[in-house]
């Protein structure tokens, strides 16, 4: 994101003090914008009813119940991402430094599209214009508007990007882009600028969803990168707080390797 503002202040400074500039500046198209906010009708509401409901709690579908088998692959896991030989070089290049803690060990989320793969509930909220995900998972909040708006030609980069959605029948398709530099496809595996993930949100049954997600990023795939997740919903679950830096005790020295400090487990975070 501060990456994108100053290449806009920087462009902004060679408009301002070229004549060529400002000819350029004037015959640019200018991008769309999102629709003005409005209060909802009636008649909004009553098409929201309309659609498929997928309001409420949900958990990716791992065959033990809540707490259990989350260790394991959700069904439908893919193979991997196919990777370009520059992107197979950076993979081996960081497995090859033995990282052996990510980020998310020390709270900073995972980002798209890992975040939507993450072993703890989510709930849906549909609104007129406007789906919101509440993923318990780093206390994290996806919005995706489906309002009518365009994707941004120029997106902020933010770690879930910016998403747009549309129902094509009883299937909400949702395009996003715009992702900050510190996400990843996969472990180990950096994108590109130019990522773009779609997914697809639909009801088997009253009580499960299936959502396929496909990746593409001509600098770092050679193929779209598919992959399948089931959730069941949980009709009398609520999402329950996720302070991730609570009483955290992992850390990583100055040579990469993690560890835990176990001195005060149990005890308030000083």
């Amino acid at each position: 994101m501060v990456e994108t503002r100053v290449r806009r202040i920087m462009t902004a400074v060679v408009i301002a003090i070229s004549p060529i500039g400002v000819i350029a500046a004037f015959a640019q198209t200018p991008a769309p914008k999102p629709p003005p906010p409005k209060s909802p009708t009636a008649a909004d509401w009553a098409a929201v009813a309309k659609l498929p409901d997928f309001t409420g709690v949900w958990e990716l579908s791992f065959g033990g119940g809540r707490g259990g088998g989350r260790g394991a692959a959700p069904g439908g896991a893919p193979q991997g991402p196919q990777l370009t030989t520059a992107a197979t070089a950076k993979r081996k290049q960081l497995q090859s430094e033995a990282r052996e803690d990510n980020q998310t060990a020390n709270c900073l989320p995972p980002g798209m599209p890992g975040i939507m793969g993450q072993p703890y509930p989510m709930e849906f909220l549909m609104t007129p214009g406007l789906v919101t995900i509440v993923i318990e998972a780093y206390t994290q909040v996806r919005h995706i508007y489906t309002d009518g708006r365009a994707l941004p030609p120029d997106p902020d980069l933010k770690f879930h990007g910016t998403s747009v959605g549309r129902w094509e029948g009883d299937t909400l398709v949702v395009e996003t882009v715009g992702f900050s530099p510190l996400t990843e496809i996969a472990a180990n595996v950096p994108h590109g600028d130019k990522m773009r993930i779609v997914e697809r949100f639909r009801l088997a049954d009253p009580d499960t969803m299936t959502i396929q997600t496909t990746v593409t990023d001509p600098d770092v795939l050679t193929a779209p990168y598919t992959s399948a997740r089931t959730l069941k919903r949980h009709r009398t679950w609520t999402i329950a707080e996720y302070i991730c830096e609570e009483n955290n005790r992992n850390f990583v020295d100055e040579k990469g390797k993690a560890g835990i400090n176990l001195n005060q487990a149990g005890a308030p975070a000083k």
